[in-house]
């Protein structure tokens, strides 16, 4: 069955909120048992503990505060797949950066099959942070 594009958008809306609500539990729940998560430096994952326990150093705060800021995003209803294009925004201590990127989603049967994560850096910004602002503004202009 295939989901309307209302349904598509939510799920991946929500499915992005989850990780910026911190809960690995929430983004866990989407995930298919046999699930496929390409990393954006090229590492692949498999079944939901291969990608839980790659997601679990986000999770408990190893890279900081981050936060993705979806800004454009694609959806194909006969497919079930979807493009997000975000900026993540990592806080941590005195420092501040991010970058851009984007993921390419498939869902079939509600739950998410693969995820494929590409991100427009080598290497993050990373800039001594006055505040959130600061650090999307030096993000855009970079």
């Amino acid at each position: 069955m295939r989901p309307s594009r209302e349904e598509l958008g939510e799920w991946v809306e929500d499915f992005t909120e989850a990780f910026n609500r911190e809960s690995i539990d929430e983004v866990m729940a989407y995930f298919a048992d046999d699930a496929i998560y390409d990393e954006f430096h090229g590492e692949r994952h498999v079944g939901k503990a291969a990608i839980r326990a790659a997601f679990e150093p986000q999770f408990e705060g190893q890279y900081g505060k981050m936060r993705f800021h979806t800004e454009d995003m694609f959806l194909d209803t006969e497919t079930g797949k979807a493009m997000i294009s975000w900026m993540l925004t990592v806080e941590s201590g005195e420092r501040g950066g991010g970058w851009r990127g984007l993921d390419l989603l498939h869902f079939s049967d509600g739950k998410l099959v693969e995820k494929h994560t590409y991100a427009k850096t080598q290497r993050p910004l990373i800039v001594k942070k006055q505040d959130s602002d600061a650090v999307r503004q030096a993000i855009e202009g970079g």
